[in-house]
């Protein structure tokens, strides 16, 4: 008999009012048609809704790609699903309330050649809370060059960005992007995945001409 894999949805859920990023305007979800309104519209007994939804690209837990930082990248239309769907997957673990600045030592002699890193730092555990935009863990410049180095394909992390915000220059979001490395943040659930023996996807709708979306991620653990 086969066996059953487990999956790990590893997304926040997004929700009307829900503030991912300060600054930038929380979704609104609404209907476009109720279940009201379309019994007009229908035979008796039939109803529908049609949603509708304003968000801004960077809300909830999301995919950056490089058109997000250069202009000439590629957009959320130019990925190949092979970027997206069932990468192998390796979990470093970072205590995320010790350590902010994530440096190379965490990532070396692991091989990463191909594989989704996912940086564990348990800080998805203030998520919608002030506490989740305030000094949280990132990764440094020269970790984002050894994982170009060692050959990764996405990164991801459940913290609040994978760059030092303190500042306003973004060397982690450059590095990788500009090497074609995508970036899933606002991870949650890591503590739930195996460091490693696990897959790894993250898609966003094929949008062309925008570089972030949400996406449905999740990890699958094969028995």
């Amino acid at each position: 008999m086969r066996s059953t894999p487990t999956y790990i949805d590893l997304s926040h859920t997004i929700e009307a009012g829900m503030i991912t990023y300060k600054g930038l305007p929380a979704p609104v979800i609404c209907d476009y048609l109720s279940r009201e309104a379309s019994r007009a519209l229908y035979a008796p007994g039939t109803e529908f809704q049609i949603g509708r939804i304003d968000l801004v690209a960077n809300t909830g837990t999301y995919l950056d790609t490089p058109f997000h930082r250069f202009e000439n990248g590629l957009d959320l239309s130019q990925l190949t699903l092979s970027r997206l769907v069932h990468l192998e997957g390796i979990v470093i673990r970072v205590d995320g309330l010790q350590v902010k600045a994530i440096d190379v030592s965490y990532f070396e002699g692991l091989d990463l050649q191909g594989k989704a890193v996912l940086v564990h730092t348990g800080w998805d555990q203030f998520w919608r809370t002030d506490t989740y935009f305030e000094n949280s863990p990132f990764l440094t410049e020269a970790a984002a060059q050894y994982l170009v180095s060692a050959g990764a394909v996405l990164v991801g992390i459940d913290a609040h960005n994978i760059d030092d915000t303190s500042g306003n220059t973004r060397p982690v979001h450059t590095t990788l992007l500009q090497n074609e490395i995508t970036i899933v943040e606002h991870l949650c659930n890591l503590q739930q995945v195996p460091t490693a023996g696990f897959t790894f996807s993250a898609v966003p709708p094929k949008i062309k001409g925008l570089g972030t979306f949400p996406v449905r991620a999740f990890a699958m653990v094969q028995p």
